[in-house]
């Protein structure tokens, strides 16, 4: 049973409104005066969004443990409806990210249930980065990179059973990340590892519709260790030069090394066209896979910077795909995915608020100080009257989480869902 009706909704949107209003007219009198139009920024960040995997909203876990939540998803179907709760109270979440074999389900079925979200299907993920029952054959020394031909093959054919799955209900893009590397040195021939990859990656490439979008995604470690595939963006550069025009490199801001400068990466992926999208989250120490900007909110506040220049100067894709990709171990799923969502959106007004007219001179006089200066006063600035007012414009609520906290959600869920059994491990 859903608890978040239009009338709770409402109901609380109209206790905050008065106040709301108030906060807005103020921020847009400021903005005004650095002839910044607020309707106008609220507009964009209202029509924004970014897709929810179909993962996060259950509990997540680590290499030790995993503790169950209350009133976790069973299946697709139930994950589909904690999506449809989040993107009704922020209308920032349009689209949900399948994961194949985890999400397997009747095409008529998926897109039935996704309707009655208000719900559409982004790009599909394929899993060949650990084993699934019945399957011939392990992909524990790789999948697309094995040494072995008819392991490669296994792989591939996985990932062309995503491609007809998403086809069938409306996706138009394929993402694919391995896990494939090696743990000691000399363990395997890094350049016929690298070889056999990009075989692979071009026979997936070729069976492609043809609207259609092929992402890569790199990482520079785990679960190998010594070695990854495709461990940099300039390995995932070349990939998508190699296979093809919609072979594009996706970008998850935690398979960095730390202190990478991930604004720059994004910066050179557009430069040359083939920025593909975005894995949202966070990270303290490596692939932590923490919600997105609760660690170094500054840094997606740059990343979007980069986006919003590019977007203005005519060369970013407007086809970029963005998605969250989280592990929540102690947090409600549902509450980090929508906080994670607003952060989004909260980065993309700041971005959107920078004066690029007097960054532009400064950096053309080499002030560095100055230039510094005018991306900090973006981002310093309370965009949240701008969130709130964007969320109303889609009947979404002022403050979600709220809402959410309001209409009982989890404990109405928790009732009919069973308890799930304490004592595993990993990330999902």
């Amino acid at each position: 049973m859903n608890t978040i009706t239009d009338s709770l909704i409402e109901q609380q949107n109209e206790l905050v409104l008065p106040f709301l209003k108030t906060d807005y007219e103020a921020l847009g009198e400021r903005l005004a005066r650095t002839g910044i139009d607020i309707k106008a920024v609220t507009e964009k960040v209202s029509a924004f969004g970014v897709a929810i995997p179909s993962w996060g909203v259950g509990t997540g876990g680590t290499r030790f443990a995993r503790f169950p939540g209350r009133g976790e998803p069973r299946d697709i179907f139930d994950k589909l409806d904690d999506c449809g709760v989040i993107h009704r109270l922020t209308g920032a979440t349009p689209s949900v990210s399948l994961h194949i074999p985890w999400d397997v389900a009747d095409a008529e079925d998926l897109r039935a249930k996704a309707a009655q979200q208000n719900l559409r299907f982004d790009a599909m993920n394929s899993n060949t980065f650990q084993d699934q029952q019945q399957q011939v054959h392990s992909y524990k020394f790789g999948s697309l990179s094995h040494t072995d031909s008819a392991t490669r093959q296994q792989a591939i054919e996985h990932n062309l059973s995503c491609i007809e799955l998403g086809e069938a209900i409306g996706s138009k893009a394929l993402t694919v990340w391995v896990g494939d590397g090696s743990n000691f040195p000399g363990q395997t021939n890094l350049t016929q590892q690298f070889e056999r990859y990009l075989d692979s990656a071009k026979t997936i490439y070729k069976s492609l519709p043809a609207d259609w979008r092929l992402y890569t995604e790199h990482k520079i470690y785990e679960p190998a260790f010594y070695s990854t595939v495709v461990q940099d963006w300039g390995t995932n550069y070349l990939i998508a030069q190699t296979l093809g025009d919609r072979a594009y490199c996706l970008v998850d801001l935690g398979h960095h090394a730390p202190n990478v400068n991930i604004e720059m990466i994004v910066a050179r992926l557009v430069q040359f066209k083939k920025l593909g999208g975005f894995h949202f989250n966070d990270s303290k120490y490596g692939d932590d896979d923490l919600d997105t900007a609760s660690i170094d909110p500054f840094r997606l506040f740059l990343i979007f910077n980069e986006l919003v220049d590019a977007d203005l100067s005519g060369t970013l894709d407007q086809r970029l795909a963005h998605m969250l990709d989280q592990s929540h171990n102690v947090t409600d799923p549902i509450e980090s995915l929508m906080q994670s969502a607003m952060e989004i959106q909260r980065a993309y007004a700041q971005a959107l608020l920078v004066d690029r007219v007097a960054l532009n001179a400064f950096q053309e006089d080499n002030d560095a100080l100055m230039a510094a200066q005018v991306l900090k006063e973006a981002f310093r600035t309370d965009v949240e009257p701008i969130l709130a007012m964007g969320r109303l414009l889609k009947n979404a609520a002022a403050n979600p989480i709220a809402v959410y906290r309001t209409g009982n959600y989890r404990e109405a869920v928790a009732k009919q869902r069973p308890e799930a059994k304490v004592g595993s491990s990993g990330i999902v």
